[in-house]
Order: structure tokens, then sequence, then C-alpha cells
């Protein structure tokens, strides 16, 4: 995944790219057109100076023919002959590309040539001047390697000037997202942003400060409407689970009455359940177990183990320890009761008949793994009534106050399905 401000460098870089690669031809023919006409000036002073500097000298006209040979033999690219009143036409431009006599190698090049009359003594003569041109290819060479190395410095000037301006501008954006991170909604603590003059970013935290403001409110109602219902509930389940059991004792009910009101058990010992797992996090959310005190957490969990001992065996489930008894953690110990409670019940239940319950603790680690067929729903595991297993449903809550009492006491849990092994890892 790339960063938001590397898509517009790059965007950026092959639009520089193209306009470069666009400018070589670009420059090429003006820098030719350019040397050309450089050339025809360079060829036209030379025919001024040779028609005056010949008109100048006084020389009869043997020694003039004389000169002129001496001229074009020593005078390369340029050669002056007689011509007759017949021949003079205008003046000729052109470019031409012939082999170079003067060249070792045998190179073809372009010359620009100019053709013209000269008058002198009263006498035409053809005057003819071809100057080397640089070479294309050369040209195209030199202009493309001068392109594309300020390319480079283009492209390195971009990211170094991201880095420094993005470093700047969007301080302000990662300190709201700090922010954000740190945000507790548990601790409804109010969020204060960094004051930012760039106007989308003060937009930004106007609308997170709105958004925070109400899902509080929201989420606090929520909280205390749980909260109230779960003690509202408490003294009728315990009251209807009361005469149940009234009713259980009464020698005149019928076979079938009896089978009917014992039936009535299991729902209302799951509904007593989840109100009892409700009320416990709403205690764990007010922050209502504040003391804390030095655990044997090995100790702790050979109680817990010999507690849940008779539902393993109903199962046939078998148990391993592998406990460090010299690990400490700072808790209330009722909540890290809770705590290893949810998760050996939670392996029980989701462990296949004549299974394992694997219990390890190493230092700062504790591990528990039990058998599975598959894994369990990571996305839903530790969200309230949250099954994460259609196989085995449960009220949804005991992971819930896991990960909640984890957080309290900033611990980290973590859930792993391998080789068929279901694994819950709790670091202290």
């Amino acid at each position: 995944m790339s960063k938001l401000l590397d898509k517009p460098l790059k965007t950026f870089t092959l639009y520089a790219l193209f306009i470069l690669a666009c400018s070589i031809p670009a420059y090429y023919l003006v820098v030719d057109y350019i040397w050309l006409n450089e050339l025809d000036e360079h060829n036209e002073i030379i025919r001024t100076r040779m028609e005056q500097g010949l008109n100048d000298i006084d020389i009869d006209e043997q020694t003039l023919a004389q000169t002129l040979n001496v001229w074009n033999n020593v005078q390369p690219g340029t050669t002056i002959a007689p011509a007759l009143p017949n021949d003079v036409r205008e003046d000729s431009i052109y470019t031409a590309s012939k082999l170079n006599i003067y060249s070792d190698d045998g190179e073809i090049d372009r010359f620009r040539g100019l053709q013209t009359y000269l008058n002198i003594y009263g006498r035409p003569y053809k005057l003819t001047i071809e100057t080397n041109v640089e070479e294309v290819d050369e040209t195209l060479f030199a202009i493309a390697l001068i392109t594309f190395l300020f390319f480079g410095f283009l492209v390195l000037g971009f990211i170094l000037l991201n880095r420094r301006i993005s470093g700047q501008v969007w301080l302000p954006f990662k300190k709201t997202l700090d922010k954000l991170k740190d945000f507790d909604l548990n601790k409804q603590s109010e969020v204060v942003f960094d004051k930012t003059d760039i106007e989308e970013f003060e937009e930004l935290q106007t609308v997170l400060k709105q958004l925070i403001q109400n899902n509080a409110s929201v989420y606090l109602r929520q909280k205390q409407f749980s909260e109230n219902a779960s003690h509202e509930l408490q003294t009728p389940l315990a009251l209807l689970k009361s005469k149940l059991d009234m009713m259980l004792q009464d020698d005149t009910l019928s076979e079938a009455q009896y089978e009917k009101i014992s039936s009535l058990n299991l729902p209302l010992s799951r509904v007593s359940r989840i109100n009892k797992n409700l009320l416990l996090l709403a205690k764990l959310e007010n922050q209502q177990f504040d003391e804390s005190f030095p655990i044997d957490l090995g100790a702790l969990i050979d109680e817990t183990t010999s507690l849940l001992a008779d539902q393993a065996e109903a199962r046939d489930i078998s148990t391993v320890l592998k406990i460090d008894h010299q690990t400490m953690v700072t808790g209330n110990k009722y909540l890290v009761e809770i705590m290893l409670t949810n998760l050996l019940v939670n392996a029980i239940r989701h462990n296949v008949s004549g299974g394992a319950v694997a219990i390890d603790l190493t230092g700062r680690v504790l591990t528990i793994s039990n058998s599975g067929s598959k894994p369990l729903k990571e996305e839903r595991l530790f969200q309230r009534f949250g099954n994460a297993s259609p196989d085995n449903p449960s009220s949804g809550l005991g992971l819930s106050i896991v990960r909640e009492i984890c957080q309290r006491y900033n611990w980290k849990i973590r859930y792993d399905f391998k080789d068929g092994l279901h694994t819950f890892s709790a670091t202290f």
C-alpha cells in the first residue's frame, strides 16, 4: 500500500518525464535552426571579404588566376572560378550530406553551402562555400544527455521537497491521527486537537469533534441502559429461579408437568448468566474494580483448573499443565480469576469430544490451546454477542469480558488457529 504523498509525486514525475522527452526534438530543431543561420551568416561574411579583398588589391589577370588557384587548393570547402555572364544566377543556400574527405573515418557529414557570384574587376566569378554542420546524432545525444541529467535533478528535488514540505504540512494531520488512536470511548475523555492554520485540517478536526461527541453520548446512554436493565432484571430473575425450584419440589406434580418446568431451567440459567456478564461489563467500564494486588498467576491457574475439572471430564477432555510458578501479575484477583475461567470454559466448550486443553505459563505469556476442527471467526471473537462459532452457541460475552480485563491492565490478548489447535495468548 502506497502513501498518500507518494501518489502525486509519481504522477508529477511521469508528467515531467513526458514533457522533458517531448522537449528533446524541440530543442534539437531550435538549436539546428540557430546553427544553420549562424553558418549562413558566416558564409556571407566570407563572400563579402573575398569580393572586397580581391577588388582592393591591384594585380593583373594572370596573377589573379594564380591566386584563385592557390585559394582553391589551400581553402577547404571553398572554390572560386570564372563564370560566363550568362551563367550568373541568384544566390542559393543548401544543405547537403556527403563524404567528408578530410575525415579519417570516411564519415558522411552535413554541409551548409552558399553558391553565389562575385564581380571581380568587372568579371563574374562563381563562388561556392561549404561549411561542416554539427552531426545530427551528436546533437541529439548531447541534448538527450543533458535533458535526462536535469530530469534526474528534477526527480531528486521533487523527492527532497516532497519530504520536507509534507513533514511540515501534514504534521497537524499526524497529530490528529495520534489523538484518535489514543482515544478510548470507555474513558469518556475529551479529545483536544492541536490548533492548525490549514483550513482543511481545521474543518476535519471540527467534524471529528462533533462525531466523537455524538458517539460518546450515544455510547454513554447505551451503557447506562444496559446497566440499568441488568440491575432491574436481576431481582425478577432470582425470584423466577426461586419459584421454579419451589415448584419442582412439589410432590403433587405429574411427570409431564415436572419435565415442562424443568425445561425452563436451561433458558433461565442462560438469561441469568447473560445478565450477570452484562453487569460485570458495566462495572468494568465504570472502573469499579480499583484495588490491585500482586497475584500468583500459577497458583490461580491451578485453582481455576481444579474448579473446571468436572466440566472437562464430562466431555472427556484431558488437561495438560505447564506452569511457571514464579510468575506474578498485579491486578484485581476477582477479575483475573474471571479472565482465566472464561478462557478455560471457552477452551472446553469449543473442543472436540475426547480432545485436550494445554495450558502453558512461561514468563509473562500465558497460552491456552484446545483441539478444534476449524478456526473461529476472529473478527467477531471479542465482540459482544458475537458468536464466533455456530457449532457451539454461547452468550457471546465471555471473551468480551476477557478483552475488557486485558485492556484495563494493558495486557495483550490474541487468537491463533494452527495445526488443528485454537490458541489464546495473553501477554502480561
